[in-house]
């Protein structure tokens, strides 16, 4: 279990803000080790016209690219949603010790009325630990603000 959130845990929620800004929907995630975030990622599907441009997914293949599988499975990503199935299948193949959801994925559907075909939770049952929602009122918020 994840013990006490790292301080610098929140900035996952900023990250959904911040693609809700530019234009792309409110999705953020950060890679935190040693409570020091290391990466950081907002949805750019829309600005960049890549439907791969998930944060969550994108981390999990900067991640690979830059950490050793043993640095990897010491380093946990913070998100600000539940990943959907394709971005959990990556974070899976990356290999971090744990993954933490702000909201879970049941969230939006209150915003946007369409429900996950697959919960990522079936998806991560390989992650050492999936944690989460945790810091509900500051992901729902980036939600509320976003026009769905």
């Amino acid at each position: 279990m994840v013990g006490q959130l790292p301080a610098v845990a929140g900035s996952h929620s900023g990250q959904g803000g911040a693609a809700a800004d530019r234009g792309d929907r409110p999705f953020g995630a950060v890679v935190v080790r040693n409570d020091t975030v290391v990466m950081t990622d907002s949805n750019r599907v829309v600005t960049e016209d890549d439907i791969r441009r998930h944060p969550e997914l994108h981390l999990a293949f900067r991640a690979r690219r830059a950490m050793t599988a043993r640095a990897r499975a010491v380093t946990a990503m913070y998100t600000s949603t539940e990943p959907c199935p394709m971005c959990a299948g990556g974070t899976t193949t990356a290999g971090f010790s744990h993954v933490v959801s702000s909201v879970s994925s049941e969230e939006p559907v209150s915003f946007t009325g369409e429900s996950p075909a697959v919960r990522s939770a079936e998806v991560l049952k390989r992650v050492g630990e999936v944690v989460g929602p945790v810091m509900m009122e500051k992901g729902r918020a980036v939600h509320r603000e976003f026009d769905w």
